[in-house]
């Protein structure tokens, strides 16, 4: 393996093969790189593909990894485990989770399938939703997985009064129906696969002396639930190798624990430790505030980013006086930017909560032609779609008869004259026969009448025949068949809503995702496949060559990177969130936070705030965060000083103050004002208008108190009679006069 290519310290993380390895890896040092090339290495040194491990977070991550791998040692890549944690565990439970009492047709269970199991729950339990919401039962239950805890033992360690009761009460009752459903939400699939290695010592076994070299990339991000999964798995042959930076650990409030990287050497005292701090991303001038700040940490390893390219830009910094001029400047940046020749697909724009993106979008929406293409992360993602989750729906009760959650949303989809009285016939008959909901079809109970019998029974007749196609037939022709046997497609087709087009472009998209999963896996199953659509994650989707520009949470920019990265909304009680006042450990993550929104940065980085802004519907006076404090003033261009100077000389002067030594005027005294006649109160616009000389042409830029940048496309008149025409970024063109408009010239290189 020739590991010339590599820096001293990626050569030292790839070509150290055995004992626990933990490699600190700043952002942007080439963490991947050293991580692959250790896997290709050990492969070239002897040992075999299947013998190696190599865990992610995400499907996007597992790709690239398998890829550069492949491209290093060829296809016996193919035999070593690249997958995430989750991807991982799912296919260790499809050969063994019978041994707990499971189907190995199991259905995963994404944020919406648990909601609705929730809310079922609440109501046969008549708890009011509003009283006790969903959402919050489901962060409990996933907090108390996470930590390994059952209901009673989370229970045992909460508050213990008669919240913690009912949501005891919920947790319990939400475990039973979930295997009553064949059903594993995403913590189960960790949870199950450590429960099985717990009572089955034999599987858990063979898995240890099948991964003999197990690799963990971006550990710092794991939860207790994986870091015992990592733990078990290596406790014999010692052969761990993690990766990860603890600056970069964000993600505490949903599990991630920092203390398994920062003790990582108390748990493996021979470690060998390595540091990748050699940036290959950022400008000097980047990588130097992304330093200084994250320094005021102080539970960290140390570490400090370096690089061999240039200084590079000053970090702008821009304080607008709402979010709406906030909004403004980014869009005219985006656009002088883009002019200037970079991408917009090279452009992002971060904030610290989804809320803020709603001005921003709208900025970008109002701005004049060319607009600007853009999309949001965070919103719907494809596959949460209404059409594409009914056919998954279809697709999951083929595969899972049990999934009953499944079965309730398509009984009646397309309309079949299935109505809600009679799915609720069906699912009591069911409770008290104790079977799934699918059975009640081919025999319905003798409650229901004529009519609802007779159009449950041809239901029942579909789902039969599609049973029999789904085994024998191919997956993309099963689909595409499904989609017409069903009605899924022409019920679309048939109607003249504004949004059937957009809807049948979705269902094709899909179909076209089946065919691509086909070709890629000519081998996969429908379980395959439906197993591939739950684990789809929305950063999986991103594309590196889209036309558009990306607006997304700090926290969903992590592992990616721009040319040119805005953080909005540098102030206190925003970013850092108010909720860190009083918790220092909550402090250092969003510092971290920050610390990662800096270096997504390649070669511009813009900062800004606002003096008010209103969110969630209430107005707020912030001060600059204190992250954009930390940032020393030599690394910083203040571009609201360009908007400032330009509008000094437009404050109307203030008639002279009596001075010392001088006698006050008196009544009837004349007044002496130059510019201004005897008899008349000043006048600032006219006195400027009277004494100012020819100061726009048509390409100036200038700024507009209110409407902010603009380009002067058109100049007519002169003196008071003056019109001045401006294509302002956000709002179009305007024409004000001359002589009254609250309009300045910017300097070249505002």
């Amino acid at each position: 393996m020739d590991l010339s290519m590599l820096n001293p310290q990626q050569r030292l993380a790839a070509s150290t093969l055995e004992g626990p390895v933990l490699i600190l890896a700043g952002a942007g040092s080439g963490k991947t790189r050293a991580l692959t090339y250790r896997a290709a290495n050990l492969m070239d040194q002897g040992v075999a593909p299947w013998q190696i491990l190599c865990l992610t977070f995400t499907n996007k991550a597992a790709r690239e990894m398998k890829q550069r791998i492949t491209a290093l040692v060829g296809e016996k890549a193919d035999d070593a485990w690249i997958s995430t944690f989750h991807s991982t565990c799912a296919r260790i439970l499809r050969r063994d989770i019978e041994k707990l009492g499971y189907g190995r047709s199991f259905a995963i269970y994404d944020d919406e399938d648990q909601n609705s199991v929730v809310k079922e729950i609440l109501k046969q339990q008549d708890i009011d939703d509003k009283f006790l919401p969903p959402r919050e039962v489901r962060s409990k239950i996933s907090d108390a997985k996470n930590r390994l805890l059952t209901a009673d033992e989370w229970f045992a360690g909460s508050d213990r009064d008669h919240r913690c009761q009912l949501i005891h009460d919920v947790f319990t009752a939400y475990e039973k129906r979930l295997k009553e459903l064949n059903a594993l939400d995403f913590d189960d699939l960790l949870i199950r696969t450590l429960e099985l290695f717990a009572q089955h010592p034999p599987v858990l076994q063979s898995y240890r002396e099948r991964f003999q070299y197990v690799m963990v990339d971006e550990y710092q991000d794991t939860n207790y639930a994986q870091y015992m999964l990592v733990k078990l798995l290596t406790s014999e042959s010692r052969n761990l190798c993690v990766v990860g930076d603890d600056d970069q650990s964000i993600y505490g409030w949903r599990g991630a624990d920092i203390r398994n990287i920062l003790d990582f050497e108390k748990d493996f005292p021979e470690t060998t430790v390595i540091k990748l701090e050699q940036n290959y991303r950022s400008s000097a001038n980047i990588l130097d505030a992304a330093n200084q700040v994250i320094a005021h940490n102080e539970r960290r390893k140390d570490k400090r980013l370096w690089t061999d390219s240039d200084q590079g830009e000053p970090i702008s910094v821009y304080c607008a006086d709402t979010e709406r001029g906030e909004a403004g400047w980014v869009v005219s940046r985006i656009k002088l930017f883009h002019g200037q020749g970079i991408p917009y697909s090279q452009m992002a724009v971060l904030y610290r909560v989804n809320a803020q993106s709603r001005v921003l979008e709208e900025m970008l929406m109002s701005t004049a032609a060319p607009k600007i293409p853009y999309r949001v992360f965070g919103g719907t993602r494809f596959y949460e779609r209404r059409e594409i989750r009914d056919i998954v729906a279809y697709l999951r009760v083929l595969e899972n008869p049990a999934d009953d959650m499944a079965l309730m949303r398509i009984i009646n989809v397309p309309k079949r004259a299935i109505g809600d009285s009679t799915v609720q016939e069906l699912v009591r008959h069911a409770r008290r026969q104790e079977i799934p909901l699918f059975s009640t079809l081919a025999v319905p109970p003798e409650t229901l009448s004529s009519r609802p019998r007779k159009c449950v029974a041809e239901f029942a007749g579909l789902m039969a025949k599609l049973l029999v196609l789904k085994d024998t037939m191919g997956l993309t022709d099963f689909v595409e068949e499904l989609l017409k046997l069903t009605g899924l497609q022409a019920q679309y087709e048939n109607i003249s809503a504004e949004d059937a087009e957009s809807r049948l472009e979705n269902i094709r998209e899909f179909v076209g995702a089946v065919h691509e999963f086909e070709e890629a896996n000519p081998e996969a199953k429908l379980a395959d496949y439906l197993e591939n659509v739950s684990l789809v994650t929305d950063v999986d989707s991103l594309s590196e060559d889209g036309g558009y520009v990306t607006l997304m949470t700090m926290h969903s920019a992590k592992g990616l990177e721009f040319d040119t990265v805005f953080i909005t909304g540098m102030e206190e009680g925003l970013f850092p969130s108010s909720r860190t006042a009083t918790d220092e450990q909550r402090l250092e993550e969003e510092r971290r936070l920050c610390y990662v929104g800096i270096t997504r940065a390649k070669r511009k980085l813009c900062l800004t705030r606002a003096y008010q802004r209103t969110i969630y519907n209430t107005p707020n006076h912030n001060a600059a965060s204190r992250f954009l404090e930390e940032i020393p003033k030599r690394l910083v261009k203040d571009e609201a000083a360009a908007r400032d100077r330009a509008f000094r000389d437009l404050t109307p002067a203030r008639a002279p103050q009596p001075t010392a030594g001088k006698t006050p005027l008196r009544p009837g005294d004349p007044l002496s004002i130059p510019g201004v006649q005897k008899g008349f109160a000043a006048s600032p616009a006219r006195a400027m208008a009277a004494q100012a000389k020819p100061q726009f042409k048509v390409g100036d830029r200038v700024i507009h108190r209110k409407f902010g940048e603009g380009i002067v496309t058109a100049i007519t008149g002169a003196g008071l009679a003056g019109r001045i025409r401006i294509e302002f970024i956000a709002l179009g063109e305007k024409e004000f006069a001359l002589s009254l408009a609250p309009i300045a010239k910017l300097e070249d290189d505002a």
